[in-house]
């Protein structure tokens, strides 16, 4: 009797923290990108085999997909099987790709997906991998290619590292071949290089079960866009919506940090310029106005008159 109460009396503290935390968020990262770790740990945890780990991993999977759906992400992208991975023993390797194969078929096939027009892409070396796993990818980006209200990147055999020499290679062969001018290397020509899939830059790394490394993970996409990170404790399977949700709110704090540093470097430039160059410099502040301290907003009105 004790037990069973204080198991509601949990489950009633975790909802009333859930929609405390939900309350409290004013705004959401457009991408974000998962490293879900764990999955192998929680399973000898529990005394049962890794392919359980990676099953009930799979399940925490779909409902990251609904939470995101619901608090309106626009792009996810999963570490779902590194390059590293190819290092695993051979029976535990086949059985994640029989459950990828298996899954990228049924979330192509789900209802849930096509009501929410969720895109699926895979992203990595894909030719590492075997057939059957190919033929899922090639099935699930066909069923899903039309839709664009949430983009779902699955980075299979994915390496960042590796991302990063293959566009460099490609920057060195058009440039020796005459097709690209060096003057012509740009941020854009490399982008155009890397692999298809994320459309944007990401905005929030999550990485569950301890460890507080990215682990070569989109380094382009994140670390040139200085994404925000949560590392929490978790293993994969014990992901839960409010862990997700605080990882959001350490994006919303790194965003209002980031707004309130570019407004003090707006404010200190508007009072060394000349004159002459005060109402471009006035425009600039006037953009980050709101992020300043109240105390410091109101003198800022006076001094400038930014206020509407």
């Amino acid at each position: 009797m004790y037990t069973t109460m204080l198991s509601r009396g949990k489950r009633l503290g975790y909802a009333a923290y859930e929609r405390l935390l939900q309350w409290e968020l004013s705004g959401t990262p457009d991408h974000v990108a998962v490293i879900m770790d764990g999955n192998r740990r929680y399973a000898e945890k529990q005394g049962a085999k890794k392919q359980e780990g990676h099953r009930e991993g799979a399940q925490t999977t779909e409902a990251l997909l609904n939470w995101c759906d619901e608090l309106g992400v626009r792009e996810v992208t999963l570490y779902t099987f590194s390059t590293e991975n190819f290092d695993r023993d051979p029976e535990e390797r086949e059985h994640i790709f029989d459950l990828v194969e298996r899954k990228l078929r049924t979330f192509a096939d789900a209802e849930r997906v096509h009501e929410a027009s969720v895109c699926i892409r895979a992203i990595g070396e894909t030719e590492m991998l075997p057939e059957r796993v190919r033929d899922a990818i090639d099935y699930a980006e066909e069923r899903t290619a039309q839709y664009d209200q949430l983009n779902l990147n699955i980075a299979l055999a994915y390496g960042g590292r590796a991302e990063l020499l293959g566009a460099a290679r490609d920057v060195a062969t058009a440039v020796e071949a005459g097709t690209l001018d060096p003057t012509d290397v740009s941020a854009e020509a490399i982008e155009e290089r890397l692999y298809e899939g994320p459309t944007r830059d990401v905005d929030l790394i999550v990485r569950t079960g301890g460890d507080e490394r990215t682990s070569n993970f989109l380094p382009w996409h994140a670390n040139g866009n200085e994404a925000a990170t949560f590392f929490c404790t978790p293993y994969w399977p014990e992901f839960r919506k409010v862990d997700f949700l605080r990882a959001i709110r350490t994006y919303q704090n790194r965003e209002q940090s980031w707004r309130t540093t570019r407004a003090e470097r707006s404010l200190a430039l508007v009072r060394a310029i000349e004159q002459s160059e005060l109402p471009t410099a006035k425009r600039m502040l006037g953009r980050f106005r709101d992020a300043l301290p109240s105390t410091e907003r109101e003198q800022l009105d006076e001094e400038y008159d930014l206020a509407d």
